[in-house]
């Protein structure tokens, strides 16, 4: 028999480009444009397909196919094209191989498309079927799934539910054995459930779950519950947790995009994972359509708030793992991915907080939105059988993101201000919630990156570099760092450890820096000679502290004053025409 389970819902579906082995449909995209030959590869390739080649006109469409055949499962063809139009190559490949898979696809109007391929629609017969026995089913089915839908808990109502759907079936097994029939039967039992829900909600103001309309899931949030990364977070919501991961790198590690607005990067990243796991599933992780756009919302209700290159010079990457999921895992992301970036020390603008709204509506006369109830934290049910799911994100002070997806024909200028005010309530007792947990950003990380900028004279970063980057690489080998520089002279250094980072630092300004006269250094002895002492004040650059320089009183030996390896303060007294650096040692004593 056919179940619910038979017909996913979108966001739940397996992506279509996949066979049942697991591997991709081979795709050949034929179209003159190459934007439009851009775009449709991004959205075979996010469900999954694999585009193996591409052509420019009808001619080379079908040399390709010819070539690539019988490794290609489908091909997308363009109408108008140079050289050879679609409808030309899709007699070509059509005759080459008659059981070639072709969908046509034209910015031509439906009239003048048909008008070209010169073919008249075929008319469409409705199917006239309907279920039969359908008010004794209703009948016997309603009380039972109203038990079972209101049940506690999302694995609870869907196993009750599922066995009332077995029970009513076993009762007209001989009825269900017929495919269409079987599928009316599902949709019925969509239908009591649409139906119970929103009466509900309606009527008594009663949700599924037992909540009023306006009330949030019971809330926990717990930070650094990772020992290793630089900040973690775990965000649960009800039957929603989200388990939120921030890194922070260098500037190297930046996000590097080739798109239809060019080259350009982005320091702030954020990963969303919907694996099968979380609703209960067995399956292969991949990245679909969802992934791609449940990121991207949380993504763009974060980035208003996470600092700038010049105030935080760190790349920030937040990974959300859903590990469970009933409704609104995207906020949920959003809500992790702030306190995961707190915990690592970012310095968040604001906190972020986000939530799902629904709508149900009831007709009223010749009023379409006579009755409605609008929902606060909507669960999975809500979203699959409402009239709404908006998405709304942002501060306490406004708005960094929303998202709106209707079932209807829209929306009254009423109802989206109570929702509206309605999610910000929401919002704001989420923050709450949140900011118990934490309020600040912690401190940074010691297993983070330790990022030191400086300024260097811009005509000492030939020096710097070095030929070849001879230098440069030459320092990174040594210290364990890696160092970017500038054309403006601003020199950044990324450290594992501080340590490393200022030693660099340090040998950065023994290239960069002209020793100062009457300047105090901080020297380390490197030789010792009978008449004074050899002392580096900056990396690479020594100068003779003169045995008359160690003491107002007269000195016999340079190693009754000093040792190798000491450090000791020096000024510097002269640089002589020879480029030599005459130190003092009882001059910088005398000084402090």
């Amino acid at each position: 028999m056919i179940s619910k389970q038979d017909f996913p819902n979108i966001n739940e579906r397996a992506p279509e480009g996949k066979k049942p082995d697991g591997t991709p449909y081979k795709i050949l995209v034929v179209d003159d444009s190459i934007f439009v030959t851009k775009q449709i590869g991004q959205i075979l390739n996010s469900e999954g397909y694999e585009v193996v080649a591409t052509a420019v006109d009808g001619f080379e469409g079908v040399e390709k196919y010819k070539e690539l055949c019988p490794n290609v499962d489908l091909v997308t063809m363009d109408i108008t094209m140079p050289k050879m139009d679609g409808l030309t190559a899709l007699e070509q490949i059509m005759a080459f191989d008659k059981n070639a898979k072709v969908v046509m696809i034209s910015a031509l109007g439906k009239e003048e498309l048909v008008k070209k391929a010169g073919k008249e629609k075929l008319p469409l017969n409705p199917l006239d079927v309907t279920l039969e026995n359908a008010q004794a089913i209703e009948a016997e089915a309603t009380p039972l799934l109203k038990k079972a839908c209101f049940q506690d808990g999302k694995m609870n109502r869907g196993k009750a539910i599922a066995e009332v759907q077995k029970e009513i079936a076993a009762k007209y097994a001989e009825q269900l054995s017929d495919p269409i029939q079987a599928k009316l039967f599902c949709n019925l039992m969509d239908d009591i459930q649409y139906k119970l829900l929103r009466k509900s909600i309606i009527d008594d103001g009663v949700r599924i779950d037992g909540r009023k309309t306006d009330e949030i899931r019971p809330i926990n949030c717990e930070v650094n519950v990772l020992p290793t990364p630089h900040g973690s977070a775990l965000f649960t919501r009800g039957e929603t947790q989200s388990l939120a991961v921030c890194t922070l790198g260098t500037a190297m590690d930046e996000q590097a995009y080739d798109d239809i607005d060019g080259e350009r990067s982005d320091h702030f990243i954020l990963h969303y994972n919907f694996p099968p796991y979380s609703v209960g599933e067995t399956g292969k992780l991949t990245t679909g359509r969802r992934e791609i756009g449940h990121g991207n919302l949380a993504r763009r209700s974060l980035a208003a708030m996470v600092p700038g290159r010049e105030e935080f010079p760190y790349t920030v990457r937040v990974v959300s793992e859903i590990m469970e999921s009933n409704g609104s895992s995207s906020q949920a992301s959003t809500c992790g991915g702030c306190l995961s970036m707190l915990a690592a020390g970012v310095p968040m603008k604001k906190m972020v907080a986000g939530i799902a709204m629904g709508l149900i509506t009831e007709p009223e006369g010749d009023n379409p939105y006579g009755r409605y109830a609008i929902l606060s934290d909507i669960l999975g049910e809500e979203d699959h059988l409402g009239d709404m799911d908006f998405k709304v994100a942002g501060t306490e002070d406004g708005i960094t993101g929303f998202q709106m997806d209707i079932k209807i024909a829209g929306v009254t200028t009423e109802i989206m201000k109570k929702a509206m005010e309605q999610a910000r309530a929401g919002r704001m007792h989420i923050l709450g919630k949140m900011k118990e947990c934490i309020d600040k950003p912690a401190p940074l990380s010691p297993r983070a990156p330790q990022i030191i900028t400086m300024k260097i004279p811009v005509d000492k970063i030939g020096a710097l570099i070095g030929p070849g980057g001879k230098s440069v690489k030459a320092l990174c080998s040594q210290y364990g760092v890696t160092i970017n520089t500038d054309d403006d002279g601003t020199v950044t250094i990324y450290g594992k450890t501080g340590i490393a980072a200022e030693a660099a630092k340090k040998a950065v300004k023994g290239i960069t820096e002209d020793p100062e006269v009457g300047t105090i250094y901080q020297g380390t002895v490197k030789r010792i000679m009978e008449f004074g002492a050899f002392v580096e004040i900056l990396p690479g650059k020594e100068g003779l502290c003169h045995i008359s320089k160690l003491s107002r009183q007269r000195v016999n030996k340079v190693t009754d004053v000093l040792t190798e390896g000491q450090v000791i303060p020096v000024k510097l007294l002269e640089v002589d025409k020879q480029g030599r650096l005459n130190l003092s040692y009882i001059d910088a004593l005398e000084s402090k």
